[in-house]
């Protein structure tokens, strides 16, 4: 009898183990071949957690663990019976997205989202920004921020969820179809295919659930970066004599989406980066630039997308006279040029652009002349330059605004590809990518920077028609840039980025990132991200002049306060150049780094933009991650245990009768 019971035990478990694992047992040779049975990781983008002095937005889990919930797909969604995570395509993104924000029932079944890339989706939509109408209306420097620069946008992205969101990579999408195909002939009634998110950030573990506190926690860092600035020709700091005004010209280097790591920003802003790259270039091969009338300075801002991080902290150090800014004069900036949006400024094959202005200074409309000058020099590239629309409340959100709040009697002019709305339909979004731009577009705008800025410089009335015919852009510069910053083939490990440093990624991305150590003038570059440590190089050789001596290998450094070290990262050696190229910390003005620790500062009434500055800060984690795998339902579970428990009481009863009868027939023989 006792064999016979443990025939069924055994007859139990060797039925149910192989329908476990897929009848690949026989392949499993250690845990983790049994672990890669059962479990399939997949790659995507995550929608993380940001915090600011008021609360919270992004993505996280609700709590400390893990979320584990079966997957549905969004045309299910109707018949939802249990929280699940939603699989939903790229071009049903923003649906979901909306029935979340107008629908809290649904949004309460929501435990996570999955979203499938799809191909050509952009000329499935109509258009997607999950940013604001008027992005960063607050640091307006007009009344009106009722107006929609952005109409296209959503918002979502500056909401708050308590679920994980992964946009899938192309891999991690063919995994996760590879998944459930594969099981689908083997899906039991009581089995299903779950997803496991693992995005606790550590500011929902702590209960730190605004800036203030975390940073006081140390459960989050400040979001910034390195800015870079430079000068054409270099300035002589070591001169007490600079007295030429200062024409400025900048653009911004990083961008802003719902998928922290999936922040291109070809059009908005990272054409007008390029262009701003390609006109230094240009400019770059002209003799007698130091004979000009006014200082050519370009500056790259990063967290202009955060508040206008870049920017703001870059006059802040002016004011401070830092060793990140030695040797510029704010007093001296005459006119702030900036270079926003201009990857579509191309429609019937004629280059549209806006030059959008404050105020009516001379300077100004010397400036706008200037532009429309240089259009007049490219006449056979048709290209044409207009003043943005008088019925404007002012200028669209971009850098300028910090250096207008800052100084109103400046003059400053914003270069765009839109006149009274954002002609990008994906700005701040992942879509806006390689395919949204056109590299005709950023070289018009390069070309017509360029002759506008020596034309503005050289302060001749008459700038001579073949002079301005030897500033020409370099062609395959910028389509080698647009390569290189705007997709993953190259990407970073193109021959142009490779050159000057060892990218730590292939695929760029142009989030802002955080701060990770004490701001400084000399940052250690290993706390630098790719893209401003490439531009940073880019800059610094494109506007130096050749040494006197020969021997220029840094690797007993450099020679005075003038020179700068460039390609040190690919050989180990680099080169010393003449060259007044900075990195310039770029971070929140109401913070303070003290004793190793980040203080938020109380609001000065002075600085008007860091009254309204949100100061924001990401949280920290310890993984991000995802995988699928199969589950039983628990009512199954609950089966096998009442029939497991019935089976062993029934067990214990033929074993007690067995032994009862055994004793009862030896005592009777």
């Amino acid at each position: 009898m006792e064999l016979t019971v443990f025939s069924l035990f055994f007859f139990f478990f060797t039925f149910h183990l192989p329908s476990c694992f897929s009848g690949q047992s026989s392949s499993m040779e250690s845990v983790p071949d049994l672990q890669n049975t059962m479990y399939a990781s997949i790659d995507g983008y995550p929608c993380v957690r940001l915090m600011n002095l008021s609360g919270t937005i992004g993505c996280s889990n609700p709590g400390r663990d893990k979320v584990v919930a079966p997957i549905l797909r969004f045309e299910n969604v109707d018949k939802i019976a249990e929280p699940s995570a939603i699989l939903v395509s790229l071009d049903e993104f923003p649906t979901l997205f909306t029935r979340i924000s107008d629908d809290s029932s649904f949004a309460s079944k929501v435990l996570g989202v999955l979203v499938e890339p799809t191909g050509d989706v952009q000329n499935k939509l109509k258009g997607f920004s999950p940013d604001q109408k008027f992005p960063q209306a607050q640091f307006a420097l007009y009344h009106n921020t009722s107006y929609q620069w952005n109409s296209i946008g959503s918002g979502i992205m500056w909401k708050s969820y308590k679920f994980p969101v992964f946009l899938l990579t192309e891999s991690g999408s063919k995994t996760l179809q590879e998944f459930v195909t594969k099981n689908e002939d083997k899906k039991k009634s009581y089995t299903s295919n779950v997803a496991e998110f693992d995005l606790v950030m550590q500011t929902v573990k702590s209960g730190t659930h605004d800036s203030e506190s975390c940073l006081k926690e140390e459960t989050c860092l400040p979001l910034g970066g390195y800015s870079v600035w430079s000068s054409l020709p270099p300035i002589n700091i070591s001169s007490l004599q600079q007295s030429k005004p200062i024409l400025l010209t900048v653009a911004s280097m990083d961008s802003a989406s719902f998928f922290r790591d999936r922040s291109l920003g070809a059009d908005s802003p990272i054409s007008g980066l390029i262009a701003l790259l390609a006109a230094v270039d240009a400019l770059s091969h002209l003799d007698g630039l130091g004979d000009l009338s006014k200082q050519l300075v370009f500056a790259v801002f990063t967290g202009e997308a955060w508040g206008y991080l870049g920017s703001r902290r870059f006059l802040v150090e002016l004011d401070m006279h830092s060793d990140a800014v030695h040797g510029l004069n704010h007093t001296l900036i005459e006119t702030v040029i900036e270079i926003g949006s201009v990857g579509k400024g191309l429609s019937q094959g004629v280059k549209n652009f806006f030059a959008h202005k404050e105020g009516d200074s001379s300077a100004t409309n010397q400036t706008v002349a200037a532009l429309k000058r240089a259009q007049e020099s490219l006449i056979s590239e048709n290209i044409k330059i207009a003043s943005a629309s008088a019925s404007n409340p002012g200028i669209p959100p971009s850098s300028l605004m910090s250096f207008l709040e800052k100084n109103p009697a400046i003059s400053g002019v914003a270069l765009e590809d839109f006149d009274s709305v954002f002609v990008n339909k994906f700005y701040h979004s992942h879509l806006d990518d390689l395919s949204n731009v056109n590299s005709s577009a950023v070289v018009a705008a390069a070309s017509l920077i360029a002759r506008t800025l020596y034309m503005l410089a050289s302060e001749t009335e008459d700038v001579q028609n073949s002079t301005l015919a030897a500033i020409n852009v370099n062609v395959s510069l910028v389509e080698q840039l647009m390569g290189c910053l705007l997709d993953c083939d190259p990407g970073l490990s193109c021959e142009l980025v490779t050159k000057y440093i060892s990218p730590m990624s292939t695929c760029p991305s142009h989030y802002v990132g955080v701060i990770l150590d004490e701001p400084s003038s000399t940052p250690y570059t290993g706390y630098i991200n790719d893209v401003p440590r490439f531009i940073w190089n880019f800059l610094a050789d494109r506007t130096s002049i050749p040494r006197e001596n020969n021997s220029s290998d840094c690797q007993h450094g450099c020679n005075g306060r003038d020179e700068v070290c460039i390609k040190a990262e690919t050989d180990g050696k680099g080169v010393c150049v003449l060259s007044t190229t900075r990195y310039v910390p770029a971070y929140s003005t109401r913070l303070k780094f003290e004793s190793g620790v980040w203080n938020v500062l109380p609001p000065n009434s002075s600085d008007k933009m860091g009254v309204v500055d949100p100061v924001w800060t990401e949280s920290n984690w310890n993984t991000i991650g995802m995988r699928v795998y199969i589950v039983q339902n628990a009512a199954y579970d609950r089966l096998v245990l009442f029939g497991g428990i019935t089976l062993t009481v029934f067990a214990y009863l033929a074993i007690a009768t067995a032994r009862a009868f055994f004793n009862k027939a030896m005592k009777r023989d």
